[in-house]
């Protein structure tokens, strides 16, 4: 059994997505962002930069103790190889697959989470960051286009590559891009998003940008957006 920590943003979904296409058996542990539940010592313990997602797996690859892992690459790297699926057995396509996905979480997931929190989040609108992210991240769409030309996945076969690109196109109208810009990512995405395990990964789950006419009150924007190192024990 796992445990699975879990909120739905696009890092939470990219684990979630996994779970539903491996059938692993797991239970979801919500955690609540707003109210700072990431910052208690008992999730701390599990993922010391009280970010979701998070697993603990009470079966570990290799036998052992709870292993509680976080970080949502390192996540989907360690489900693949206990599942042995969504990751390639040549060297070569390996290699792929991880290169497209460090991509996503050094580079998709940051730019478009900065243009989330420009565009929909910020108590005022910063024009020169609301142009500097739009820009970027249209440009990895771009790069995903084109890796995408005459290909179904990202690598060929359906992998964990593609687990972590598509929560971060999901949210793509609030980030300022068109999917018709882009017509082999577009393509892709409608792939993916009627797959039977993407539809129960997003069955019942509040999107994040949904309600962005509402106020966060100063308690929550201090929990989501406020917090500083604190001085170790």
């Amino acid at each position: 059994m796992i445990d699975f920590f879990f909120a739905p943003t696009p890092n939470g979904l990219k684990v979630k997505l996994f779970l539903e296409e491996a059938e692993l058996a797991h239970r979801i542990v919500p955690v609540s962002l707003s109210r700072g539940e990431q910052y208690k010592p008992d999730f701390v313990r599990i993922s010391p930069n009280s970010r979701i997602p998070a697993i603990v797996d009470y079966a570990p690859a290799g036998g052992g103790g709870p292993l509680p892992i976080f970080e949502s690459g390192a996540i989907l790297l360690y489900l693949a190889e206990k599942a042995g699926r969504f990751m390639p057995t040549s060297a070569r396509a390996r290699l792929e697959v991880m290169q497209w996905l460090f991509w996503q979480v050094g580079g998709l997931g940051p730019m478009a989470g900065q243009i989330g929190h420009f565009n929909v989040f910020a108590p005022e609108k910063v024009p020169y960051a609301i142009e500097r992210y739009t820009r970027e991240v249209h440009r990895l769409y771009g790069v995903l286009d084109r890796r995408l030309a005459g290909r179904d996945y990202i690598v060929d076969d359906f992998s964990i590559a593609d687990m972590a690109a598509y929560p971060w196109i999901v949210p793509h109208a609030p980030h300022g891009q068109m999917l018709e810009d882009f017509p082999d990512l577009k393509r892709w995405f409608e792939t993916m998003r009627d797959r039977p395990g993407t539809r129960a990964a997003y069955d019942g789950v509040v999107d994040v940008y949904a309600d962005t006419k509402r106020t966060l009150t100063d308690a929550e924007r201090r929990v989501l957006f406020g917090r500083v190192a604190e001085a170790s024990a």
